[in-house]
């Protein structure tokens, strides 16, 4: 059987970081709205993970406000700002671990102030009480 043969892919990490930013923006580009691209270019002058981090606050801020009985969104919100925080101050994975716990610990105390009924046992350790 004949191999298809397509046009050649430089997989080459090194030779890719020399390629113009230009043309590797382009290849994201091409999938874009116009008004996609337009923010793209917005974007790419942005540095940091700040606006996302407060981005992901603000979310978490409404889950608890509007849905207060969806525990596992907020959980999920909360992994993603352990994350986005970890990214921005590159935290060891313990460190994110330790992060992320105490977070938790923190909504479950608030939660459970808020509403004691919706947090009963949830996201204890077992022989914790």
């Amino acid at each position: 059987m004949a191999r298809m043969q397509g046009p050649r892919v430089n997989t080459n990490r090194a030779d890719a970081e020399k390629a113009p930013r230009r043309t590797r923006k382009a290849f994201y580009a091409a999938a874009l709205s116009e008004a996609e691209r337009l923010l793209l270019s917005s974007a790419e002058d942005i540095e940091g993970l700040d606006e996302e981090i407060a981005l992901l606050r603000v979310g978490l801020h409404r889950a608890i406000a509007e849905e207060p009985e969806n525990v596992e969104l907020r959980l999920k919100l909360i992994n993603m700002v352990v994350r986005a925080v970890a990214a921005r101050y590159r935290l060891s994975p313990k460190a994110e671990g330790d992060l992320s716990q105490h977070m938790a610990a923190v909504l479950r105390g608030i939660g459970g102030v808020m509403w004691p009924e919706g947090f009963d046992g949830i996201g204890r350790a077992e022989g914790s009480d």
